[in-house]
Parts: C-alpha cells; structure tokens; sequence
C-alpha cells in the first residue's frame, strides 16, 4: 500500500498543526508524520516559523514516535542550517526505513549525508534532480503551481531505486482528486511510493 504521511500530523483544526495531539492522532491511526524543525538556545524544537519558548521540544515528538515504532516512515522537514549533531542522535536509534530527512540547504544536506542520515532531495518546478552522487536515496517530489511532473517522471525515479514521497496538491490550496487517481492507477505492490498530505484518513481509504 502507498505510505501516508500526515501532514504536521493528523489534524482536525489548522490550530492543531505540530500539536501533540495531532502527533498522537497520526500515530494511532498508522501514519508517519512530517514535521518541522529548529533550534532554540541550543535545543531542538518542533516548529515551522522561528522557534520561540512556546513550540513543542522535539525530545517529546520522538519520545511519542517510540511508543508507535510501526508507523509509517516520519518525514524530518528541516527549517535551519547546522542541526545534524542535534538531531543525529534521536535518528541513530531508528532505522533508516523510519524516518527521512529533507528541505535543507545543498551545503547542509552534505552535513546530513556525511554522518549517514536517510537523506531525501526535494524536486520541485523551482529546483532540480539531486542524488549526491547516489547518497540520497529518495525523492521529496513537490509541486507548487500544479503538477508539473507526470507518471513517467515518478515511473524513472522508481527505476533507478528512488523512493518517491509525493506533496498532494491540497497543501497548496489545490484539488487532491486528479493526482490521487495517477496515482492509484500508476501504483503496484511493492512500489516505494509515499503521500503527504493534510487528509490521511481519506487517503488511507481511497489507497487500500
């Protein structure tokens, strides 16, 4: 089955995004979780704008993370440069198929891959295919205007043994229904493919 990634968690409210309990949601129901993060002081925390003494420290997230290692993989969206020593030891007791990191910059994702993290490379209609010389081994495939690629695109991607995790187009204020059939139609068992987006529990119902 295509792996769901629920986008800053499983929310029912936009207030919700990157809560606990939207984590917690997500979790129970199966779902990775793409969050973002930062540092404050030092420590890692869990937010999408500038870290304040108000966001969730990301010691929480993994902790709950922990008591659900079944989950689907956890897309690890990095907002700020330098912090591969602050995440790197949460990552080290995961295995790699659990967790991806992606959304840095070129010379920071270098830091990442140099200490072995599972390093995925965005592509979008802004930025171009990246594999570092074959050390990153998925895709974070996004759109921000339309859909941009097509199903031969992913199909290429799958071939070279890219896992491919793809942003659905309601993150972007688009209709989802388009793409989810490409989708559904280009999948076969066995395919690496995964879907962030911000309504988990129809995906997972349109996708089994």
């Amino acid at each position: 089955m295509i792996k769901i990634i629920a986008h800053r968690g499983f929310w029912l409210k936009p207030e919700e995004k990157n809560t606990l309990g939207a984590f917690e949601r997500a979790l129970q129901n199966g779902f990775g979780i793409e969050t973002d993060f930062r540092d404050l002081s030092g420590e890692l925390m869990i937010s999408h704008d500038i870290a304040t003494d108000d966001c969730m420290k990301a010691s929480i997230f993994f902790d709950l993370c922990n008591q659900y290692p079944n989950t689907d993989p956890h897309a690890i969206n990095i907002k700020a440069d330098g912090l591969q020593n602050l995440i790197a030891p949460y990552l080290a007791l995961w295995n790699p198929d659990r967790y991806f990191v992606f959304d840095m910059s070129v010379p920071d994702t270098l830091g990442y891959i140099k200490k072995n993290l599972n390093t995925f490379t965005r592509l979008s209609e802004y930025e171009s295919y990246q594999d570092f010389d074959g050390k990153a081994p998925g895709i974070w495939l996004d759109g921000f205007h339309a859909e941009w690629y097509g199903m031969e695109q992913i199909n290429q991607y799958l071939a070279l043994g890219k896992s491919v995790a793809i942003v659905s187009p309601e993150l972007h204020a688009r209709d989802h229904q388009a793409l989810w059939a490409k989708i559904k139609s280009l999948y076969t068992e066995g395919m690496s493919i995964m879907l962030c987006t911000d309504l988990p529990l129809e995906a997972k119902k349109y996708f089994s």
